[in-house]
Parts: C-alpha cells; sequence; structure tokens
C-alpha cells in the first residue's frame, strides 16, 4: 500500500531562494526512483516563505531505510537549519478504499 507525506517548511526571510534550488534538486532526482510515485510542492498565498510539500511513495519502510539515505539528500538535509525557521513538520497518510452499498469507490491516484 502506498504511504503519503505532508511536510510544511517555513522558511526563513532571505533564504527563499536557496530553500527552492535545493528542493528542487532533491525533487528532480527522486522522480527516477521506483518507488517514487509523485510530490506536489505549493506555497501559502498568503505567506511567500511558507511551504507545503506532499510526496507519495509505495513503502514507508523504504522511505525511511533507503530514501532518506540518499546521497543527492545530503546537501538539502545539512542545509535545513540554516533555511528553515522553525522544524518542519511531516505527517504520514495512507490512502483508504471507500466503499458505498451500490459500488465500490475507487481509489483516486495520479502520477506527476
Amino acid at each position: 500500500m502506498s504511504v503519503a507525506y505532508v511536510i510544511e517548511f517555513e522558511v526563513r526571510p532571505g533564504e527563499r531562494g536557496r530553500f527552492l534550488a535545493l528542493l528542487t534538486g532533491v525533487l528532480e532526482a527522486m522522480r527516477h526512483e521506483e518507488t517514487y510515485r509523485g510530490a506536489t510542492l505549493h506555497v501559502d498565498p498568503d505567506d511567500p516563505l511558507r511551504f507545503l510539500l506532499h510526496e507519495v511513495w509505495v513503502d514507508h519502510e523504504e522511505v525511511v531505510n533507503v530514501q532518506l539515505r540518499r546521497d543527492y539528500r545530503r546537501e538539502w538535509h545539512a542545509a535545513l537549519p540554516e533555511l528553515l525557521a522553525v522544524e518542519r513538520r511531516i505527517s504520514v497518510w495512507q490512502p483508504i478504499e471507500l466503499e458505498s452499498p451500490a459500488q465500490p469507490v475507487p481509489v483516486y491516484a495520479y502520477r506527476l
């Protein structure tokens, strides 16, 4: 079963460009991972320093034990204390299948 991560970032003033440059590199590299399913980066329309990243992967254990240790993430992880005003907030989500008495409702997913 797939797993989704919702990650909230509050970037320090003056660090937006560096934050986006480093994150773009990570997102580009992730796209080539076999267990990657998709990601979307959002910005708060009222605060250009607040971001929300939604990632979908095949397996949580594989993300924790393999993906988070990839070389392409090192510079990103090392820079986070300088880039962020507060520690990022990460929540983990799993899809559910909804059913109605008449017919099952499919799980909707898309790949970016």
